[in-house]
């Protein structure tokens, strides 16, 4: 494996394609789709600039169930509907949330955490679960960030199958 380093950059679309060729590399050889996606959020918490939390909640018995991780300890399920998660699982949409606090029924695992971003993993219209990426700043998340975040996630899905249910 290569060495992964951080980049300074001021260009974010630069910094997401070095974020994206990295998890490419860091997941060609692996089968385990649990290893890569455990891998996957060490990634985003080596590299992403002011976050605080960066991992998976998979989707099983109708509940997003805390999946690979990295950060501070978090909620462990989430009902399908509720708080950031539930709401992108529901909708199949990515949510950008500058503010958590102004998002109706958000769930605080994390005081500190003031934006979120969440991405739905969806193959072949199913859910499998959601990215879920959060910020102890508001306001760190844009249109960029999800263009280039649902990007990741393709990388992810694209690469070995993740059962429809684990």
């Amino acid at each position: 494996m290569n060495r992964i380093e951080k980049i300074t950059t001021e260009d974010p679309k630069k910094f997401y394609d070095y974020l994206n060729l990295n998890l490419k590399g860091l997941i060609a050889e692996e089968k385990d789709w649990l290893a890569n996606l455990a891998n996957a959020s060490g990634l985003l918490y080596l590299l992403m600039d002011n976050i605080n939390w960066a991992g998976f909640y998979l989707y099983k018995e109708e509940e997003l169930i805390l999946g690979p991780f990295q950060g501070k300890p978090a909620c462990t399920r989430i009902e399908i509907g509720s708080g950031v998660c539930g709401t992108a699982a529901n909708t199949f949409e990515t949510q950008v949330v500058e503010d958590v606090n102004a998002f109706p029924g958000h769930i605080a695992c994390d005081p500190d955490s003031q934006s979120e971003i969440v991405v739905p993993m969806i193959r072949e219209g199913k859910l499998i679960g959601v990215l879920d990426i959060d910020s102890p700043i508001k306001n760190r998340f844009n249109e960029i960030d999800r263009e280039y975040l649902e990007k990741f996630v393709e990388i992810i899905l694209n690469h070995r199958e993740i059962p429809l249910s684990y």
